[in-house]
C-alpha cells in the first residue's frame, strides 16, 4: 500500500467531513437578534395603542412581548377598561394577547374619574363656603344682639305695647336683665297674655321671656 497517498486522500477526505458549524451558529445569532427586535417594536406599539386610549390614559398597565405575545398586567378600574385595553394591544404583528389585567375601583384614575373627583371637590368647596357664610352670619346676628342693652329692649317692648289692641286696659310690667325679659301684671284675656309673650319674645336682643302675667278684668 502506497501510505503517502493513503494519508493524503485521508486527509482530503477529513477536510471535506468538517461541518461549517460557525456559520451555522451566526444565522441562529441573527435570527434571535430579529425576533428580539420585532418584540420590542411590537411591545412599543401596542403600549402606544393603549394609551391612546382616552380611558386607559391613567391606567397602572405593563405590557410585555415574548415571541410576539402580549402579556397585560397591573390594574384598571373596570372590566369594560380590561376588555378596551386587550383590544388595543391587539396591533399588527401581535399573534395572542394575554390580558391578566387586574379590575380594582381604587387602582388608578381615568379621566371620567378625574371629572367625578373634580365635581366633588367642587361641591365640598361649595358647601364650606356656605357653612361659613352662614356661620358669619350667625355670629354677625349673636354680636348684634349682645350689643343691644336691656334698657333698649325695655324701651322696644313697651313701644310695640302701647299701640296693641289686645292689650287695651292692661298693666303690663316689662322687667329685662342680662337679654331675659320678665313680664308680670295684669292683661284681660288670654290671647293678651300670649300677645305680650309674643311682642317680648320677637324683640332684638331678647334671649328668653318668662310671662308671670295674670288674666283680670279690664280697669
Amino acid at each position: 500500500m502506497n501510505f503517502p497517498k493513503f494519508l493524503a486522500m485521508t486527509g482530503v477526505a477529513a477536510v471535506l467531513l468538517v461541518p461549517a458549524t460557525p456559520s451555522l451558529s451566526l444565522a441562529q445569532t441573527a435570527a434571535a437578534t430579529s425576533v428580539a427586535n420585532d418584540d420590542s417594536t411590537l411591545e412599543h406599539r401596542a403600549e402606544a395603542a393603549i394609551k391612546a386610549q382616552p380611558t386607559l390614559k391613567d391606567q397602572n398597565i405593563d405590557v410585555k412581548v415574548a415571541n410576539s405575545v402580549v402579556t397585560l398586567t397591573g390594574y384598571v378600574q373596570t372590566s369594560s377598561r380590561k376588555t378596551s385595553a386587550g383590544r388595543a394591544a391587539k396591533v399588527a404583528g401581535v399573534t395572542r394577547v394575554d390580558n391578566e389585567l387586574v379590575v380594582d375601583p381604587k387602582k388608578g384614575k381615568g379621566l371620567d374619574d378625574k371629572v367625578v373627583s373634580a365635581t366633588k371637590t367642587a361641591a365640598e368647596k361649595t358647601g364650606e363656603a356656605a357653612k361659613t357664610v352662614g356661620e358669619k352670619t350667625k355670629d354677625a346676628a349673636v354680636a348684634t344682639g349682645a350689643n343691644i342693652t336691656d334698657a333698649t329692649i325695655n324701651t322696644k317692648i313697651h313701644a310695640k305695647m302701647v299701640d296693641e289692641v289686645s292689650l287695651k286696659g292692661s298693666d303690663v310690667n316689662v322687667d329685662v336683665n342680662n337679654h331675659v325679659v320678665t313680664l308680670k301684671g295684669t292683661v284681660a284675656s288670654a290671647a293678651g297674655k300670649a300677645r305680650a309673650e309674643e311682642i317680648a319674645r320677637t324683640t332684638d336682643g331678647v334671649r328668653s321671656v318668662m310671662n308671670l302675667l295674670v288674666i283680670a278684668p279690664k280697669k
